[in-house]
């Protein structure tokens, strides 16, 4: 069936079997690729019969159908004519995880993060009723995202606009890790709406049926429905701020998921279609572990077990050190926004509950209480993903360093993260974390380092950022590690002919750099870095003016970041005639591959053709 289906078209002429099939096919075809390239399998085989559904109801591209978080989108791409080109999912050259607008006209908008859909579909619901359009406009939100800041505040102005869009809500129970919070309890409520419509029936007839009064009775309970509505839901939200709420329905059954559909078209203004998924549906492993295969490597399909271990990574180092301050110290608190396995504090959640604190996905909202936390005496520690640390920039400048309080804010997957792409590169934290002030800025070259920095980062009383890596150590061990003293860096190796100045996982680049200069006879002095705020001005300033020749290295653009930095410190002394190369991301979004193939991308020519990055 899934050879036969390449066009819309054709999947809108299929019937309710052939529809099934097809979507087993998918699922099929889903878990083949996946344990191949890697990729987001859970939260894609929980879409199938979902997307099935939506594209066998509208007019794609004409109707504007927009994903949030667009990690889920692989049955859409199936469908949408990329079927062969699937196979080369987050490879080089081949087409992204997530929908892009480059890539077909039915992927109608670019998402990576979460609770942005329901924003982006109301502007596009609100530009068709401007032009006089008629086409429909479709958010897919998950309840994890439903958590966000963002989408609370358009679902508040969708529901106050009264224009019609629609608003599927994928409830699956999950965002990566296991949903928390008011909101949940609230969905959990929800699912239970056909205990309330089978009570309401029941006692309908039963009463209709007592002479006299029976029917004045039913009346009398009509006008009181909401209050039996909230007896049995306490919180009609949805329907409270304006939307017609829909559901729940089953989310595998393509029948009833079309029938619902329909039903909405019917209404006019903002609807919600509340569907229930099972995250890793039609696998067994990714039933089991929803988490573990969220985002996962390549795998065996018989057994879900990874081809390759998973070696020690920086996240597995920071939680691990974190315990071990923990232990020693009652006001080190955590706070993650619903990334507790990915930023390495499982043990933490164990040992210490009642210091670690799951807040879902709402990265503005753990960065302020973070601040509270600190205000109030405690040492709070903060790890979220670089490219997710740009949602809490307000809090960071407004309610941490402007009040100089005490918050560890640890940039987890700091650099290029490969396969995932643009939305997931952390690229720019370096420049926007610099300009802050009050901040303090440190940058780990290998794990003992990371470690010593967390240390020092618990006893020193201002805002602190640890920015570091995916994944683990470089090829090359790199055992030096002095004690860390604040704004002051490291020369791991002296020379005279240039200075190459790494920070972080770069150090280990500029040491491949240099072994390759020293076969042209060049002489290398390298220096880590190590802060970027306080910056380390008289020894590298020192190692400048020996050499001459200065080269930086970072996995950051180099507008603002460490080359910036060393532009900046030149000018300001007056120096002249010193020749200055950068290595870095170069004012451009970089896309999808390895960090090897990347890292061609971005390497430069005018030093040696043989040395990456």
């Amino acid at each position: 069936m899934i050879e036969k289906v390449n066009t819309i078209q054709k999947l809108k002429k299929l019937n309710k079997e052939e529809k099934k099939q097809l979507s087993e096919e998918i699922r099929k075809y889903i878990i083949e690729t996946v344990s191949k390239n890697g990729g987001h399998l859970a939260s894609n085989l929980g879409v199938v019969e979902l997307t099935i559904a939506l594209h066998s109801i509208y007019k794609v591209p004409e109707d504007k159908i927009i994903w949030d978080v667009g990690h889920q989108t692989y049955t859409h791409k199936i469908l949408t004519g990329r079927k062969e080109e699937f196979k080369t999912i987050r490879t080089r050259e081949g087409i992204a995880g997530f929908p892009k607008t480059c890539e077909a006209e039915e992927d109608c908008f670019n998402t990576g993060h979460s609770s942005t859909s329901i924003s982006v579909a109301l502007g596009m619901a609100k530009a068709r009723d401007i032009k006089n359009e008629k086409n429909s406009v479709i958010a897919i939100i998950g309840d994890g995202a439903l958590t966000g800041g963002m989408a609370l505040e358009a679902l508040n102005d969708a529901g106050n606009s009264r224009t019609k869009i629609t608003v599927i809500l994928n409830d699956n129970e999950m965002s990566i890790s296991r949903n928390v919070g008011g909101v949940n309890r609230l969905l959990s409520r929800l699912r239970t709406r056909k205990l309330y419509t089978k009570s309401n029936i029941s006692i309908k007839k039963i009463i209709g049926k007592v002479p006299l009064v029976g029917k004045t009775t039913v009346k009398l309970i009509q006008r009181t429905k909401r209050s039996i509505k909230q007896f049995i839901i306490p919180k009609m939200y949805f329907e409270d701020i304006g939307f017609t709420y829909l559901g729940p329905v089953d989310g595998h059954s393509i029948e009833q998921l079309e029938n619902i559909l329909r039903d909405s078209q019917k209404l006019q203004g903002p609807v919600l279609i509340h569907v229930i998924t099972k995250k890793g549906k039609g696998y067994k492993p990714a039933e089991e572990n929803p988490d573990k295969f969220h985002a996962t490597g390549s795998f065996e399909i018989e057994t879900g077990k990874a081809k390759k271990e998973k070696a020690k990574d920086y996240s597995k180092v920071f939680g691990d050190k974190l315990v071990e301050l923990a232990e020693k110290n009652n006001k080190i608190v955590a706070i993650t926004a619903a990334m507790k396995d990915g930023t390495g504090l499982s043990e933490f959640s164990q040992k210490f509950s009642e210091r670690f604190f799951d807040v879902g996905i709402a990265e503005q909202h753990a960065l302020g209480f973070a601040a509270g936390l600190a205000k109030s005496g405690m040492t709070p520690v903060v790890p979220i993903y670089s490219s997710f640390y740009q949602r809490a920039y307000d809090q960071v400048i407004h309610d941490i360093c402007l009040q100089n309080l005490h918050v560890i804010m640890c940039v987890d997957r700091a650099g290029l993260v490969g396969a995932d792409g643009e939305t997931h590169h952390g690229v720019f934290d370096l420049s926007f974390f610099k300009i802050i002030p009050n901040i303090v800025i440190l940058v780990p070259k290998n794990f003992e380092e990371l470690e010593k920095m967390l240390e020092f980062a618990v006893k020193l009383e201002k805002p602190v950022v640890i920015r570091y890596p995916r994944g683990g150590e470089g090829k090359n061990k790199l055992n030096q590690c002095e004690n860390i003293k604040l704004g002051k860096s490291e020369i791991i190796q002296e020379g005279n002919d240039v200075t190459i100045i790494g920070i972080g996982k770069t150090v280990e680049s500029a040491i491949e750099l240099s072994n390759e200069l020293k076969k042209e006879g060049i002489d290398a002095e390298i220096i880590n870095a190590r802060f970027l705020k306080p910056f380390d001005k008289e020894k590298i300033l020192k190692s400048i003016i020996k050499t001459k020749k200065v080269i930086t290295m970072e996995d950051n653009t180099i507008i603002g970041g460490l080359a910036t930095e060393i532009k900046e410190l030149i000018a300001e002394n007056d120096i002249y005639n010193i020749e200055v190369k950068s290595y870095g991301i170069n004012d451009k979004f970089m896309g999808y591959a390895t960090w090897e193939d990347i890292f061609e991308e971005v390497k430069s020519k005018e030093i040696n053709e043989k040395v990456l990055f």
